[in-house]
């Protein structure tokens, strides 16, 4: 049973404001308006969601190519909406987007990979996709695959919705150097939780988009002062910060101390969070 509640909700993944909401909200969340809304899908490699409609807001997560946008309002050159892969709420510039006209036929199963205006590794480059972006492939021709009507990837580089990678925590070893990005998802930079989510997409499982969501996510475990028990793809947090072990000492994550996606001890990430203020893990979960 579901009943309209005027409780606190989660702005980062509930669409309201000013008193409007999305239509499916209708009956659940008291609005002055509830709005049916269009999906479209982002067309550009990468776009921003942000915090408010203008340009050097702060930006609270990205969406990748082929991903749905659902659009509940417009202010200027923006959209205001809800990403439909991981929920979250923000404003997208409008140039990032086309009528949502092609069904996703397979997905960026490689960090990154171009998309060339021919099916030839000489021809020009016209941009290129991050691991996780969602394509339309339409045919191939000299082990190239055409997308979206757009360009040429290289086929191997692509996968359809029936294989994903064996192990998550290789996937997110891939990422190693890539900068640190606040609320970056693309494989030129991303952030923890997006490190985290990434890993799991190109694994086949769903994941939310920050640390406080995921810390939900598989069983908790109960960890002693000497951090034993611990293995390869269990996760360790802290007040807002995810970290992946990567065996039963070391950690992956992307941070603010090395501003890139870097391995360290467990022990050593530890002592410096925890001196710079941030306290012990707040938590350790296992898939």
């Amino acid at each position: 049973m579901t009943h309209m509640s005027d409780e606190p909700y989660d702005k980062r993944t509930t669409p309201f404001k000013d008193g409007v909401t999305d239509q499916a909200h209708e009956g659940l969340i008291r609005a002055r308006s509830y709005v049916a809304g269009e999906v479209l899908s982002c067309y550009d490699a990468t776009a921003p969601i942000l915090s408010s409609p203008e340009h050097g807001a702060e930006q609270w997560d990205q969406l990748l190519m082929g991903e749905r946008f659902k659009v509940i309002e417009r202010k200027h050159d923006f959209f205001w909406g809800q990403a439909l892969r991981d929920g979250y709420v923000g404003y997208v510039p409008v140039s990032a987007f086309r009528r949502d006209w092609y069904l996703p036929t397979h997905y960026v199963a490689t960090l990154r990979t171009y998309v060339f205006a021919a099916p030839n590794l000489k021809a020009s480059i016209l941009t290129a996709l991050s691991l996780n972006a969602l394509v339309s492939v339409t045919r191939y021709e000299n082990g190239f695959a055409y997308i979206n009507e757009m360009g040429w990837v290289f086929a191997n580089h692509l996968s359809d919705f029936e294989r994903f990678a064996e192990d998550f925590v290789a996937v997110a070893e891939s990422y190693i150097n890539a900068p640190y990005q606040w609320g970056g998802r693309e494989s030129i930079g991303l952030d923890c939780s997006g490190l985290l989510q990434q890993s799991l997409y190109a694994a086949g499982y769903g994941c939310p988009r920050d640390s406080d969501m995921q810390a939900k996510l598989g069983v908790a475990l109960t960890v002693g002062p000497d951090l034993g028990d611990l293995r390869r793809g269990d996760l360790v947090f802290w007040k807002g910060h995810v970290a992946i072990m990567v065996d039963d000492h070391h950690i992956i994550h992307a941070n603010a101390h090395h501003m890139k996606v870097a391995i360290e001890p467990l022990r050593e990430a530890i002592a410096r969070i925890d001196a710079a203020g941030s306290g012990q893990p707040t938590g350790f979960r296992r898939l």
